[in-house]
């Protein structure tokens, strides 16, 4: 009987407000140790917490985005639990009542659609970090991200497979940078993923589930997944039972090993916290967040495919990124379809893999989504080939000015001139009698050869289409 991977994620993403959750103190990245914990992040006796509206705001885009049930009451809880880097021994969140209830993310695995759901997404401060470097053997404790707002979002077990894991938490990292509240940074710690994986037999009830804790990489989330898959399934075919607990994946090791048994709910003894009302969200102000919305990754997808022909599949890599959408819209703007697929198929192929060798994202593309757009209409309108609009497009990157200018510069328009073309055709084929009868004979190469003898005499200048369709009424017409 086969094995089933069942994975669910739990994913911290760092609100991108300027002051914490519950105090006035900065959330900016990098500063000295223990510069930005003021009085409240570090509990001293008499403080009190006060919500960060911002905060609020974020969660509710984020539960709009996913077409979640937004709780217009919700409730901050204190999550008891003793950790150096805890100053008030407990953590505030939310528990019995989430400001986030439900929702649902599509997720894109090997060309097939697959909808992911989420059990809630809850607001809560984070705590602060243990130092273990140059300490000399000793543990150093920085609490300038004590308070920092986080928004935790849980999915229900419905992914069977690591890939499908980095689908979702790459959608979602998309998503949350898409509705601009997190800057989804994961070498700092703004987005974190913890996975809950089990294993069973197909047919059978869910088994017990390990939790690995804190995968700050894509790469990481899926060999700690993976890692841990064969793992539990190799103990229990070896006679032994998996043990619910909290592991660490070591990426050195490429291992994941226990830190924790797991806790439960009832061993953080929750209650409602004392010091914070209850959150009361307002119709009016839930569907004023709604109408500041961008358009949403998923309805652009859908807008690409029915106004430009992409595939889904390509409609996909384009809204991979808020940026690159908004660079595919701007070079596509006012165009139809024809056109609109060319940039999509410039933007998918030339201009991602010239990207990815200069490790840089669209941002900081050096050629414009005007540029690109000037190269795709001289390729449409016939003024250069595909071949020829690669120099192009190398000179562009390169800082030598705008599309038309080069092709100016450069001599390089498509010759279209039937009569030219005739010319040279027939030039070429009284120079080739042998393959002119091979052709004739059957062998389609000796047809690609002659194209090829008519575009060398053009250096690459002679309209390819124009120039296949005189040779093969030349070659049929030919005694």
């Amino acid at each position: 009987m086969k094995w089933q991977t069942v994975i669910g994620l739990e994913v911290h993403t760092q609100l991108n407000t300027r002051s914490k959750i519950f105090s006035g103190a900065s959330t900016a990245f990098g500063a000295a140790p223990n510069t930005q914990a003021c009085a409240v992040d570090i509990a001293l006796p008499g403080v009190l917490p006060v919500l960060n509206r911002a905060a609020v705001e974020k969660a509710l885009r984020l539960g709009l985005a996913v077409g979640a049930q937004i709780n217009l009451t919700s409730v901050f809880a204190r999550k008891n639990y003793f950790y150096p880097d805890l100053p008030k021994n407990y953590q505030i969140s939310q528990y019995e009542t989430p400001i986030v209830a439900g929702g649902s993310l599509t997720i894109l695995v090997d060309g097939v659609e697959k909808t992911v759901r989420l059990t809630r997404a809850h607001l809560e401060e984070d705590a602060g970090k243990s130092l273990h470097e140059d300490f000399h053997g000793a543990t150093g404790i920085d609490l300038n991200r004590a308070g920092t707002p986080l928004l935790e979002i849980v999915s229900e077990p419905d992914m069977r497979s690591s890939q499908e894991a980095v689908a979702y938490a790459k959608a979602l990292h998309a998503l949350v940078r898409w509705i601009d509240i997190c800057d989804g940074n994961m070498q700092e710690g703004s987005f974190r993923c913890d996975a809950n994986v089990s294993v069973r037999r197909e047919g059978e009830p869910l088994g017990t589930r390990c939790e690995i804790k804190n995968l700050n990489s894509f790469r990481f989330l899926e060999r700690a997944i993976e890692f841990e898959v064969r793992r539990q399934i190799e103990l229990i075919e070896d006679g032994g039972k998996v043990v619910q607990e909290t592991r660490l994946y070591d990426p050195d090791r490429d291992e994941t090993r226990t830190m924790r048994t797991k806790e439960e709910a009832h061993d953080y003894r929750y209650f409602p916290d004392p010091d914070l009302l209850p959150l009361a969200v307002s119709i009016e102000w839930r569907e004023r967040v709604r109408a500041e919305l961008p358009e949403l990754p998923q309805a652009m997808r859908e807008r690409f495919v029915a106004q430009y022909g992409l595939t889904p599949y390509d409609a996909a890599l384009l809204t991979a990124s808020r940026d690159l959408a908004d660079y595919f819209e701007a070079a596509a703007s006012g165009a139809d379809a024809k056109t609109g697929k060319l940039c999509a198929n410039w933007i998918t192929g030339t201009l991602s893999a010239r990207l990815n060798e200069a490790d840089a994202d669209v941002a900081a593309s050096r050629i414009s989504a005007r540029q690109l757009r000037g190269l795709v209409d001289r390729i449409a309108d016939g003024t250069i080939s595909g071949k020829i609009a690669k120099d192009v497009f190398d000179a562009i990157w390169a800082g030598e000015g705008e599309p038309d200018a080069i092709i100016e510069k450069r001599g390089l328009k498509q010759i279209s001139d039937s009569g030219a073309l005739e010319t040279l055709v027939d030039e070429v084929l009284a120079a080739n009698p042998q393959q002119v009868a091979d052709y004739r004979s059957g062998k389609e190469k000796a047809f690609n050869s002659l194209v090829g003898q008519v575009m060398k005499a053009t250096k690459g200048k002679a309209n390819p289409q124009q120039l296949a369709e005189i040779l093969k009424r030349k070659l049929a017409d030919r005694p």
